[in-house]
């Protein structure tokens, strides 16, 4: 991503910078990716819903992955239609519900036996047949950071694998749902390829369970999961979709008409975003330095919430002495802290710097905690 340092000077710092053709170019590797295979894409508002981002998404053939009502009635206002529609999440209120009946979406992503008869019961009310997918936990480890590991036995997502069976023959016989399929997702920012093959065998072993008692899925959701190079981001700007999609096609033994559904989300946008801020401070004590940034954890949360590390690099100076600091920001919380012992250019008080990789849950995780305005979004366009 080629960054305008000139027209940054002149914009009030932080705000998030997106490159819109590198955007374009990674949808276009992931259409070219599941071309000629019973694959279809979602995308998860929850890692960036900017309105503009969302356009461009939305052009393509990708459906949404949403968790919540709002996130519903966003991409209905985008656009999105709602035969491409999966909403998932462990706590759906019922108005959430009555908001995805309403507008017929393809599926709900059910992780419990009361939640399944909630939206049975709304949509006998509605007089409307909901379409469900059951999220299955598999107990799989996706050797990720234990925030975001969703698929193992101590993990608050899906019902275990050994209640499968039940759960599985009470959805069959209610009346006004319909169980489409079976719904994966082992976790975030996964970097191997071996947690998704683990995933294929589970997969395989319970379709096969299920199709001896005659029981056949019209779908698997795989979920998503696939991480990105935040450690060299410039060098590998395209998540490798080739590999995560080669899996799949390789291992996952799909029956006559079965449709495999993914939901990508960080692997979409992350590279394509970068927070920009200005320094303020350049601070010393007889242990440290200090960077002192305008931007904070209200505008990119994941290195306090997640200890996440993203490259930092000063757009300003053309220095070649290196220099160690703290690049911290200015909230009033210790936890405020973008990176430690950071290597950086000799830096001054008025520097731009740029934090890569910042396009996946950070605008869509900013707060105004202490009373700060939400960063605001700027966009190169070719």
């Amino acid at each position: 991503m080629k960054l305008p340092i000139d027209r940054f000077k002149e914009l009030r710092t932080p705000f998030y910078c997106y490159d819109l053709s590198l955007l374009r170019s990674t949808l276009q590797v992931i259409k070219d990716e599941i071309a000629g295979y019973p694959f279809v894409v979602h995308y998860a508002l929850k890692a960036n819903a900017n309105p503009v981002i969302l356009n461009e998404i939305v052009k393509t053939d990708i459906g949404a992955d949403l968790v919540s009502g709002n996130e519903i009635m966003t991409a209905l206002e985008a656009g999105f239609s709602p035969i491409r529609m999966a909403y998932a999440g462990v706590g759906k209120t019922d108005w959430e519900i009555e908001t995805g009946i309403d507008n017929d979406i393809y599926c709900f992503n059910v992780e419990s036996v009361p939640e399944i008869a909630v939206i049975n019961e709304i949509a006998a009310r509605k007089g409307k047949i909901a379409g469900i997918a059951i999220r299955v936990n598999p107990d799989i480890d996706a050797h990720t950071h234990q925030y975001i590991t969703t698929g193992t036995a101590t993990d608050k997502f899906g019902i275990d694998i050994h209640n499968l069976d039940d759960v599985v023959d009470m959805a069959r016989n209610l009346s006004n749902v319909h169980l489409r399929g079976l719904h994966f997702h082992i976790g975030s920012q996964i970097t191997s390829i071996e947690p998704f093959m683990l995933l294929c065998e589970r997969i395989n072993e319970i379709v096969e369970h299920y199709e001896k008692m005659g029981v056949n899925f019209e779908m698997i959701d795989v979920g998503g999961g696939l991480g990105v190079d935040y450690k060299n981001p410039e060098e590998n700007p395209i998540a490798p979709f080739h590999d995560f999609f080669n899996v799949f096609k390789q291992r996952l033994k799909l029956r006559q008409g079965q449709t495999v559904h993914f939901e990508l989300g960080r692997s979409i946008v992350a590279q394509c975003g970068v927070l920009i801020s200005r320094v303020m401070f350049v601070k010393e004590n007889s242990i440290k330095k200090f960077v002192i940034l305008d931007a904070g954890m209200t505008d990119l949360i994941r290195p306090a919430l997640y200890h996440a590390h993203h490259k930092i690099v000063n757009l300003t100076t053309k220095a070649k002495e290196i220099d160690t600091y703290d690049v911290v920001g200015p909230i009033c919380e210790s936890s405020d802290v973008f990176s430690n012992d950071e290597k950086l250019p000799i830096t001054r008080r008025g520097d731009i710097v740029a934090i890569l990789t910042a396009g996946a849950y950070g605008e869509s995780m900013a707060s105004r905690y202490n009373m700060r305005d939400l960063p605001q979004s700027h966009f190169i366009k070719s």
